[in-house]
Protein backbone atom coordinates (compact mmCIF):
# COMPACT_ATOMS: atom_id res chain seq x y z
CA UNK A 1 0.00 0.00 0.00
CA UNK A 2 1.63 3.30 -1.08
CA UNK A 3 2.36 5.87 1.93
CA UNK A 4 -0.64 8.31 2.80
CA UNK A 5 -0.20 11.89 3.88
CA UNK A 6 -0.67 11.98 8.06
CA UNK A 7 -3.87 11.92 9.71
CA UNK A 8 -5.36 15.42 10.25
CA UNK A 9 -3.35 16.53 7.60
CA UNK A 10 -3.56 17.57 3.79
CA UNK A 11 -1.99 18.27 0.82
CA UNK A 12 -2.69 21.47 -1.17
CA UNK A 13 -2.68 20.23 -4.75
CA UNK A 14 -1.91 22.90 -7.21
CA UNK A 15 -5.26 25.07 -7.65
CA UNK A 16 -5.68 25.28 -3.90
CA UNK A 17 -1.71 26.03 -3.62
CA UNK A 18 -2.50 28.54 -5.81
CA UNK A 19 -5.63 30.15 -4.32
CA UNK A 20 -3.31 29.70 -0.47
CA UNK A 21 -0.61 32.21 -1.97
CA UNK A 22 -3.50 34.18 -3.39
CA UNK A 23 -5.13 34.74 -0.03
CA UNK A 24 -1.90 35.15 1.46
CA UNK A 25 -1.01 37.98 -0.95
CA UNK A 26 -4.84 39.66 -0.26
CA UNK A 27 -4.45 39.46 3.61
CA UNK A 28 -0.89 41.35 3.12
CA UNK A 29 -2.52 43.82 0.80
CA UNK A 30 -5.29 44.58 2.82
CA UNK A 31 -3.47 44.70 5.92
CA UNK A 32 -0.53 46.57 4.30
CA UNK A 33 -2.65 49.22 4.20
CA UNK A 34 -3.32 49.98 7.90
CA UNK A 35 0.51 49.18 8.82
CA UNK A 36 0.80 45.48 9.22
CA UNK A 37 4.88 44.19 7.85
CA UNK A 38 5.67 40.66 8.10
CA UNK A 39 7.03 38.35 10.34
CA UNK A 40 8.18 34.92 10.09
CA UNK A 41 8.83 33.22 13.80
CA UNK A 42 10.00 29.53 13.78
CA UNK A 43 7.13 26.54 13.62
CA UNK A 44 8.76 25.72 16.90
CA UNK A 45 9.35 27.18 20.05
CA UNK A 46 10.88 26.42 23.85
CA UNK A 47 7.37 24.67 25.57
CA UNK A 48 8.03 26.78 28.45
CA UNK A 49 6.52 29.63 25.76
CA UNK A 50 3.61 28.20 25.36
CA UNK A 51 2.86 26.89 28.67
CA UNK A 52 3.64 30.73 30.31
CA UNK A 53 1.85 32.43 27.90
CA UNK A 54 -1.39 30.43 26.68
CA UNK A 55 -1.76 29.10 29.87
CA UNK A 56 -1.40 25.65 31.62
CA UNK A 57 -4.81 25.01 32.33
CA UNK A 58 -6.15 25.24 28.57
CA UNK A 59 -6.64 22.56 26.33
CA UNK A 60 -4.10 23.52 23.59
CA UNK A 61 -1.56 23.17 26.16
CA UNK A 62 -2.46 20.62 28.67
CA UNK A 63 -3.75 18.32 25.32
CA UNK A 64 -3.18 19.13 22.05
CA UNK A 65 0.92 20.44 21.70
CA UNK A 66 2.77 18.02 19.68
CA UNK A 67 6.45 18.01 21.13
CA UNK A 68 9.37 17.88 19.05
CA UNK A 69 12.54 16.14 20.33
CA UNK A 70 15.88 14.75 18.90
CA UNK A 71 16.90 10.90 18.99
CA UNK A 72 19.23 11.93 21.30
CA UNK A 73 16.83 13.72 24.25
CA UNK A 74 14.15 10.64 23.01
CA UNK A 75 17.10 7.68 24.22
CA UNK A 76 18.03 10.00 27.84
CA UNK A 77 14.33 10.09 28.45
CA UNK A 78 13.78 6.71 27.58
CA UNK A 79 16.52 5.45 30.01
CA UNK A 80 15.47 7.57 32.70
CA UNK A 81 16.93 11.12 32.05
CA UNK A 82 16.61 14.41 32.00
CA UNK A 83 16.90 16.91 28.95
CA UNK A 84 17.44 20.65 29.77
CA UNK A 85 14.14 23.03 29.50
CA UNK A 86 15.63 24.21 26.02
CA UNK A 87 15.68 21.37 24.39
CA UNK A 88 12.13 21.00 25.09
CA UNK A 89 10.26 22.17 22.35
CA UNK A 90 6.75 22.08 21.08
CA UNK A 91 5.41 22.42 17.32
CA UNK A 92 3.65 26.04 17.55
CA UNK A 93 -0.01 25.41 18.23
CA UNK A 94 -0.81 29.06 17.33
CA UNK A 95 1.11 32.24 16.28
CA UNK A 96 0.84 35.08 18.68
CA UNK A 97 3.39 33.31 21.88
CA UNK A 98 6.10 33.40 19.01
CA UNK A 99 4.94 36.90 17.78
CA UNK A 100 5.69 38.31 21.37
CA UNK A 101 8.22 36.33 21.97
CA UNK A 102 10.36 37.64 18.86
CA UNK A 103 9.06 41.68 19.67
CA UNK A 104 10.61 41.38 23.61
CA UNK A 105 13.81 39.38 22.23
CA UNK A 106 14.62 41.92 19.66
CA UNK A 107 13.73 44.79 21.79
CA UNK A 108 10.55 45.99 19.12
CA UNK A 109 8.57 48.26 20.95
CA UNK A 110 11.28 50.51 22.87
CA UNK A 111 10.07 52.99 24.98
CA UNK A 112 8.54 55.74 23.64
CA UNK A 113 8.00 54.29 19.99
CA UNK A 114 5.20 53.37 17.68
CA UNK A 115 3.48 50.37 18.23
CA UNK A 116 4.73 47.28 16.32
CA UNK A 117 2.44 46.14 13.58
CA UNK A 118 3.64 42.54 12.85
CA UNK A 119 1.66 39.93 10.41
CA UNK A 120 2.04 36.59 9.46
CA UNK A 121 1.07 33.38 7.60
CA UNK A 122 1.78 29.29 8.30
CA UNK A 123 1.30 26.48 9.63
CA UNK A 124 0.04 25.62 13.12
CA UNK A 125 -0.08 21.94 14.94
CA UNK A 126 -2.34 20.92 17.34
CA UNK A 127 -3.33 16.94 18.34
CA UNK A 128 -6.90 17.09 18.07
CA UNK A 129 -9.37 14.54 16.59
CA UNK A 130 -9.24 15.51 12.86
CA UNK A 131 -12.57 16.21 11.36
CA UNK A 132 -14.07 18.76 9.09
CA UNK A 133 -12.93 22.24 9.24
CA UNK A 134 -10.18 20.93 11.91
CA UNK A 135 -7.02 19.35 11.35
CA UNK A 136 -3.69 18.69 13.08
CA UNK A 137 -1.86 20.88 10.76
CA UNK A 138 -3.49 23.64 9.77
CA UNK A 139 -2.96 27.12 8.18
CA UNK A 140 -3.35 30.63 10.03
CA UNK A 141 -3.02 34.35 8.86
CA UNK A 142 -2.88 36.54 11.91
CA UNK A 143 -1.65 40.08 12.78
CA UNK A 144 -0.66 41.50 16.02
CA UNK A 145 0.08 45.14 17.22
CA UNK A 146 2.57 45.67 20.06
CA UNK A 147 2.82 48.84 21.71
CA UNK A 148 -1.15 50.74 21.95
CA UNK A 149 -3.88 49.86 24.34
CA UNK A 150 -6.12 52.81 23.21
CA UNK A 151 -9.27 50.80 22.24
CA UNK A 152 -9.08 52.49 18.51
CA UNK A 153 -6.27 49.40 17.67
CA UNK A 154 -9.03 46.97 19.01
CA UNK A 155 -11.79 48.66 16.84
CA UNK A 156 -9.10 49.15 13.37
CA UNK A 157 -8.20 45.26 13.84
CA UNK A 158 -11.57 43.79 13.96
CA UNK A 159 -12.63 46.53 10.96
CA UNK A 160 -9.53 45.10 8.51
CA UNK A 161 -10.29 41.55 9.49
CA UNK A 162 -14.04 42.28 7.98
CA UNK A 163 -12.64 44.19 5.35
CA UNK A 164 -10.59 41.03 4.33
CA UNK A 165 -12.95 38.93 4.51
CA UNK A 166 -15.30 40.85 1.91
CA UNK A 167 -12.33 41.07 -0.25
CA UNK A 168 -11.85 37.46 -0.29
CA UNK A 169 -15.08 36.48 -1.35
CA UNK A 170 -16.74 36.34 2.35
CA UNK A 171 -19.55 39.01 2.12
CA UNK A 172 -20.69 40.54 5.45
CA UNK A 173 -24.09 39.83 5.48
CA UNK A 174 -22.75 35.90 5.08
CA UNK A 175 -21.17 36.45 8.80
CA UNK A 176 -21.51 36.88 12.42
CA UNK A 177 -19.08 39.29 14.40
CA UNK A 178 -19.36 38.43 18.40
CA UNK A 179 -17.77 40.66 20.62
CA UNK A 180 -17.22 40.97 24.52
CA UNK A 181 -14.71 41.75 27.19
CA UNK A 182 -12.80 39.69 29.73
CA UNK A 183 -12.16 42.77 31.99
CA UNK A 184 -8.42 42.66 33.55
CA UNK A 185 -6.70 42.16 36.42
CA UNK A 186 -9.00 44.44 38.47
CA UNK A 187 -12.08 43.24 38.21
CA UNK A 188 -11.64 39.65 36.86
CA UNK A 189 -10.76 37.86 39.70
CA UNK A 190 -13.52 38.95 41.41
CA UNK A 191 -15.66 37.30 38.49
CA UNK A 192 -13.99 34.32 38.22
CA UNK A 193 -15.07 34.24 42.45
CA UNK A 194 -18.63 34.70 41.26
CA UNK A 195 -18.44 31.84 38.43
CA UNK A 196 -16.78 29.24 40.70
CA UNK A 197 -19.30 29.76 43.47
CA UNK A 198 -22.14 29.07 40.98
CA UNK A 199 -20.04 26.25 39.21
CA UNK A 200 -19.88 24.61 43.09
CA UNK A 201 -23.72 25.12 43.37
CA UNK A 202 -24.08 23.34 40.38
CA UNK A 203 -21.18 20.64 40.33
CA UNK A 204 -23.32 17.51 39.78
CA UNK A 205 -24.82 18.64 36.47
CA UNK A 206 -20.84 19.56 35.09
CA UNK A 207 -19.09 17.09 33.74
CA UNK A 208 -15.90 16.10 34.79
CA UNK A 209 -13.63 18.22 32.40
CA UNK A 210 -15.86 21.37 33.67
CA UNK A 211 -14.97 20.24 37.70
CA UNK A 212 -11.45 20.36 36.82
CA UNK A 213 -11.87 23.70 35.20
CA UNK A 214 -14.01 25.45 38.12
CA UNK A 215 -10.20 24.91 40.18
CA UNK A 216 -7.73 25.86 37.83
CA UNK A 217 -9.95 28.45 35.66
CA UNK A 218 -13.70 28.64 35.82
CA UNK A 219 -13.99 30.58 32.68
CA UNK A 220 -12.78 28.08 30.48
CA UNK A 221 -16.35 26.42 31.17
CA UNK A 222 -18.05 29.06 28.89
CA UNK A 223 -16.29 27.18 26.00
CA UNK A 224 -17.24 23.39 26.71
CA UNK A 225 -18.83 21.68 24.11
CA UNK A 226 -20.97 19.52 26.48
CA UNK A 227 -24.69 20.53 25.93
CA UNK A 228 -25.39 19.92 29.47
CA UNK A 229 -22.94 22.19 30.50
CA UNK A 230 -23.60 24.49 27.98
CA UNK A 231 -27.18 24.66 29.19
CA UNK A 232 -25.77 25.51 33.19
CA UNK A 233 -23.10 27.83 32.14
CA UNK A 234 -25.54 29.99 29.72
CA UNK A 235 -27.28 31.25 33.60
CA UNK A 236 -23.86 32.21 35.17
CA UNK A 237 -22.92 35.46 36.01
CA UNK A 238 -22.06 37.71 32.87
CA UNK A 239 -18.33 39.21 32.64
CA UNK A 240 -20.24 42.25 31.33
CA UNK A 241 -22.19 42.57 34.86
CA UNK A 242 -18.47 42.74 37.05
CA UNK A 243 -16.69 45.10 34.50
CA UNK A 244 -14.46 47.80 36.40
CA UNK A 245 -14.86 51.29 34.88
CA UNK A 246 -11.58 51.66 32.78
CA UNK A 247 -12.89 48.24 31.45
CA UNK A 248 -16.52 48.91 30.75
CA UNK A 249 -15.37 52.51 29.07
CA UNK A 250 -12.85 50.91 26.94
CA UNK A 251 -15.57 48.29 26.02
CA UNK A 252 -18.04 51.28 24.96
CA UNK A 253 -15.74 52.81 23.03
CA UNK A 254 -14.66 49.85 20.59
CA UNK A 255 -18.19 49.00 20.53
CA UNK A 256 -18.63 52.66 19.55
CA UNK A 257 -15.72 52.63 16.69
CA UNK A 258 -17.91 49.03 14.98
CA UNK A 259 -21.10 50.96 15.39
CA UNK A 260 -19.42 54.42 13.01
CA UNK A 261 -17.85 51.91 10.85
CA UNK A 262 -20.95 50.24 10.07
CA UNK A 263 -20.26 47.31 11.28
CA UNK A 264 -23.05 44.70 12.92
CA UNK A 265 -21.71 43.24 15.82
CA UNK A 266 -23.10 41.18 18.91
CA UNK A 267 -22.54 41.37 22.22
CA UNK A 268 -22.06 37.69 23.31
CA UNK A 269 -21.27 37.97 27.29
CA UNK A 270 -19.95 33.81 27.65
CA UNK A 271 -17.45 34.52 24.48
CA UNK A 272 -13.92 33.73 26.43
CA UNK A 273 -11.85 32.68 23.46
CA UNK A 274 -9.86 29.64 24.02
CA UNK A 275 -6.43 30.68 25.21
CA UNK A 276 -5.71 32.42 28.77
CA UNK A 277 -3.79 35.50 27.89
CA UNK A 278 -6.87 37.95 26.78
CA UNK A 279 -7.47 40.82 28.76
CA UNK A 280 -10.57 43.28 27.53
CA UNK A 281 -11.78 42.77 24.26
CA UNK A 282 -12.10 39.50 23.18
CA UNK A 283 -14.06 39.10 19.25
CA UNK A 284 -14.63 35.93 16.82
CA UNK A 285 -16.04 36.31 13.30
CA UNK A 286 -18.84 33.32 12.17
CA UNK A 287 -20.35 32.06 9.13
CA UNK A 288 -23.82 31.77 9.56
CA UNK A 289 -24.33 29.07 7.01
CA UNK A 290 -22.61 25.88 5.45
CA UNK A 291 -20.32 25.13 8.34
CA UNK A 292 -22.21 23.31 11.33
CA UNK A 293 -20.73 23.75 14.68
CA UNK A 294 -16.90 24.57 12.98
CA UNK A 295 -18.28 27.85 12.12
CA UNK A 296 -15.52 29.97 13.56
CA UNK A 297 -13.40 31.66 10.96
CA UNK A 298 -11.20 33.98 12.90
CA UNK A 299 -11.10 35.80 16.12
CA UNK A 300 -8.94 37.35 18.85
CA UNK A 301 -8.74 39.95 20.67
CA UNK A 302 -6.48 42.30 23.69
CA UNK A 303 -3.60 40.43 25.63
CA UNK A 304 -2.03 43.41 27.81
CA UNK A 305 0.06 40.77 30.00
CA UNK A 306 1.40 38.21 27.66
CA UNK A 307 5.05 40.18 26.77
CA UNK A 308 5.38 40.16 30.45
CA UNK A 309 4.84 36.72 30.95
CA UNK A 310 7.24 36.07 28.46
CA UNK A 311 10.18 37.80 29.97
CA UNK A 312 9.92 41.54 28.80
CA UNK A 313 8.41 44.71 29.95
CA UNK A 314 4.74 45.82 30.10
CA UNK A 315 3.58 45.54 26.63
CA UNK A 316 0.31 46.43 25.50
CA UNK A 317 -1.05 43.83 22.79
CA UNK A 318 -3.48 43.04 20.17
CA UNK A 319 -4.26 40.32 18.22
CA UNK A 320 -6.24 38.10 15.83
CA UNK A 321 -5.93 34.58 13.32
CA UNK A 322 -8.08 33.37 10.89
CA UNK A 323 -8.18 29.68 10.12
CA UNK A 324 -7.36 28.90 6.19
CA UNK A 325 -8.87 26.13 5.64
CA UNK A 326 -12.40 27.24 7.76
CA UNK A 327 -12.43 30.17 5.05
CA UNK A 328 -11.62 27.60 2.05
CA UNK A 329 -14.97 25.40 3.28
CA UNK A 330 -17.17 28.83 3.78
CA UNK A 331 -16.27 30.01 0.07
CA UNK A 332 -16.73 26.16 -1.43
CA UNK A 333 -19.93 26.35 0.49
CA UNK A 334 -20.89 29.28 -1.27
CA UNK A 335 -20.19 27.61 -4.31
CA UNK A 336 -16.90 28.77 -4.72
CA UNK A 337 -14.52 27.18 -7.09
CA UNK A 338 -10.88 27.30 -7.03
CA UNK A 339 -9.33 28.63 -9.88
CA UNK A 340 -6.99 26.52 -12.22
CA UNK A 341 -3.35 26.77 -11.61
CA UNK A 342 -1.88 25.65 -14.74
CA UNK A 343 -2.08 28.79 -17.49
CA UNK A 344 -0.34 28.43 -20.45
CA UNK A 345 -0.71 31.14 -23.19
CA UNK A 346 1.24 28.94 -26.25
CA UNK A 347 2.28 25.52 -27.07
CA UNK A 348 5.26 25.44 -29.48
CA UNK A 349 4.41 21.71 -31.58
CA UNK A 350 7.32 20.19 -33.98
CA UNK A 351 6.32 18.21 -36.78
CA UNK A 352 9.82 15.97 -36.13
CA UNK A 353 12.29 15.58 -34.26
CA UNK A 354 14.76 17.83 -37.09
CA UNK A 355 13.66 21.04 -35.98
CA UNK A 356 13.30 20.44 -31.80
CA UNK A 357 16.43 22.79 -31.50
CA UNK A 358 14.84 25.18 -33.02
CA UNK A 359 11.33 25.34 -31.09
CA UNK A 360 13.13 24.68 -27.98
CA UNK A 361 15.14 27.94 -28.59
CA UNK A 362 11.56 29.57 -29.72
CA UNK A 363 9.91 28.38 -26.38
CA UNK A 364 12.52 30.05 -24.34
CA UNK A 365 12.22 33.60 -26.21
CA UNK A 366 8.57 33.68 -25.20
CA UNK A 367 9.36 32.73 -22.30
CA UNK A 368 11.94 35.22 -21.78
CA UNK A 369 9.25 37.88 -23.08
CA UNK A 370 6.89 37.44 -20.08
CA UNK A 371 4.85 34.36 -21.68
CA UNK A 372 3.74 30.97 -20.38
CA UNK A 373 4.19 28.24 -22.62
CA UNK A 374 5.62 24.62 -23.36
CA UNK A 375 6.37 22.30 -25.31
CA UNK A 376 6.52 18.46 -25.78
CA UNK A 377 9.43 16.81 -24.03
CA UNK A 378 8.33 12.82 -24.73
CA UNK A 379 8.55 12.72 -28.66
CA UNK A 380 4.70 12.82 -29.59
CA UNK A 381 3.35 12.74 -32.81
CA UNK A 382 1.74 15.90 -34.24
CA UNK A 383 -1.46 15.45 -33.26
CA UNK A 384 -0.73 13.43 -29.79
CA UNK A 385 0.63 17.47 -29.32
CA UNK A 386 -2.31 19.22 -30.15
CA UNK A 387 -4.01 17.21 -27.77
CA UNK A 388 -1.65 17.91 -24.84
CA UNK A 389 -1.38 21.38 -25.97
CA UNK A 390 -5.81 21.39 -25.50
CA UNK A 391 -5.53 19.63 -22.39
CA UNK A 392 -3.00 22.41 -21.19
CA UNK A 393 -4.98 24.94 -22.10
CA UNK A 394 -2.73 26.63 -24.58
CA UNK A 395 -4.47 29.60 -26.23
CA UNK A 396 -2.42 28.95 -29.25
CA UNK A 397 -0.10 26.52 -30.70
CA UNK A 398 2.41 27.61 -32.89
CA UNK A 399 3.46 24.67 -34.97
CA UNK A 400 6.90 24.46 -36.55
CA UNK A 401 8.64 22.01 -39.30
CA UNK A 402 10.79 21.74 -42.10
CA UNK A 403 8.89 23.75 -44.25
CA UNK A 404 8.18 26.42 -42.05
CA UNK A 405 11.49 27.01 -40.50
CA UNK A 406 12.76 26.92 -44.03
CA UNK A 407 10.42 29.76 -45.13
CA UNK A 408 11.06 31.65 -41.95
CA UNK A 409 7.75 31.09 -40.75
CA UNK A 410 5.44 29.49 -37.97
CA UNK A 411 2.11 28.30 -38.44
CA UNK A 412 -0.17 29.40 -35.73
CA UNK A 413 -3.40 27.58 -34.79
CA UNK A 414 -6.07 29.38 -32.56
CA UNK A 415 -6.85 26.75 -30.25
CA UNK A 416 -10.90 28.79 -29.74
CA UNK A 417 -11.63 28.94 -33.33
CA UNK A 418 -9.80 26.90 -34.95
CA UNK A 419 -8.24 29.92 -37.33
CA UNK A 420 -4.39 28.80 -38.56
CA UNK A 421 -2.55 31.92 -40.17
CA UNK A 422 1.35 32.39 -40.55
CA UNK A 423 3.80 34.36 -38.74
CA UNK A 424 7.46 35.81 -39.94
CA UNK A 425 10.06 33.88 -37.79
CA UNK A 426 13.13 36.69 -37.17
CA UNK A 427 16.54 35.18 -37.48
CA UNK A 428 18.64 32.94 -35.35
CA UNK A 429 21.56 35.97 -35.04
CA UNK A 430 19.03 38.00 -33.79
CA UNK A 431 18.44 38.88 -29.85
CA UNK A 432 15.99 37.15 -27.69
CA UNK A 433 13.41 39.28 -28.51
CA UNK A 434 13.36 39.36 -32.36
CA UNK A 435 13.39 35.30 -32.61
CA UNK A 436 9.55 35.46 -31.11
CA UNK A 437 7.41 35.74 -33.96
CA UNK A 438 6.45 39.08 -34.96
CA UNK A 439 8.28 40.46 -32.04
CA UNK A 440 5.83 39.23 -29.25
CA UNK A 441 6.61 40.89 -26.06
CA UNK A 442 5.42 42.27 -22.97
CA UNK A 443 5.34 45.65 -21.16
CA UNK A 444 4.05 46.46 -17.73
CA UNK A 445 0.76 48.46 -17.78
CA UNK A 446 -1.87 48.98 -14.74
CA UNK A 447 -4.94 49.23 -16.07
CA UNK A 448 -8.18 51.02 -14.60
CA UNK A 449 -10.92 48.64 -13.73
CA UNK A 450 -13.30 50.58 -15.47
CA UNK A 451 -11.85 50.54 -19.03
CA UNK A 452 -13.05 47.32 -21.39
CA UNK A 453 -11.43 47.70 -24.52
CA UNK A 454 -12.95 45.45 -26.73
CA UNK A 455 -10.34 42.68 -27.60
CA UNK A 456 -8.35 45.75 -29.40
CA UNK A 457 -4.34 45.15 -30.12
CA UNK A 458 -2.00 47.26 -28.24
CA UNK A 459 1.32 48.97 -28.74
CA UNK A 460 3.58 51.02 -26.74
CA UNK A 461 1.79 54.10 -28.34
CA UNK A 462 -1.72 52.89 -27.67
CA UNK A 463 -4.15 55.03 -25.80
CA UNK A 464 -5.05 53.64 -22.12
CA UNK A 465 -8.37 53.23 -22.85
CA UNK A 466 -7.79 51.39 -26.53
CA UNK A 467 -6.15 48.90 -24.17
CA UNK A 468 -7.36 45.42 -23.42
CA UNK A 469 -8.05 44.06 -20.35
CA UNK A 470 -5.17 42.86 -18.16
CA UNK A 471 -3.50 39.50 -18.43
CA UNK A 472 -2.77 39.36 -14.91
CA UNK A 473 -0.86 41.20 -12.61
CA UNK A 474 -1.28 44.27 -14.93
CA UNK A 475 0.45 42.98 -17.21
CA UNK A 476 -0.59 43.04 -21.16
CA UNK A 477 0.31 41.60 -24.44
CA UNK A 478 2.01 43.52 -26.93
CA UNK A 479 2.42 42.90 -30.54
CA UNK A 480 3.97 45.44 -32.13
CA UNK A 481 3.60 44.33 -35.99
CA UNK A 482 1.39 41.05 -36.20
CA UNK A 483 0.56 37.73 -35.25
CA UNK A 484 -3.02 37.99 -34.95
CA UNK A 485 -4.14 34.35 -33.33
CA UNK A 486 -2.81 36.15 -29.93
CA UNK A 487 -5.58 38.66 -29.98
CA UNK A 488 -7.82 36.00 -28.47
CA UNK A 489 -5.51 35.77 -25.45
CA UNK A 490 -8.92 35.74 -22.63
CA UNK A 491 -8.21 38.39 -20.24
CA UNK A 492 -7.29 36.97 -16.68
Amino acid sequence: MALQAPEGTKDLLPDEAKFWAHFKATAADMFGRYGYVTIETPVFEQTELFVRGIGEATDVVSKEMFTAISGENLNKLLGGGTIKGKSRLSLRPEGTAGVVRAVVQHDLVPQGAAPAKLMYAGPMFRAERPQKGRQRQFNQVGVECLGAEDPSVDAEGIIMLMRFFAAIGIPVDATRLLVNSMGCEQCRPAYRDAVKAYMDAHADELCDECKRRAEINPLRAFDCKNPDCAAVMADAPKITEHLCDDCREHYDTVKAYLGGAGLSFEEDPKLVRGLDYYTRTVFEVQVTEGMGSQNAIGGGGRYDKLAEEVGGRPTPGFGFALGYERCALALQAAGYEFPAARRCDFFVACVDDSVRAEAFSLVQACRDAGLIGEMDHQHRSLKSQFKLADKLGAVVVAVLGPDELAAGQVKVRNMRTHQESAADLAGGSRSAERRIPSRLCWASWKPDSRQRAGGAIASKTTKAAERPPSLGRGRILLEAYHFPALRFLPSR
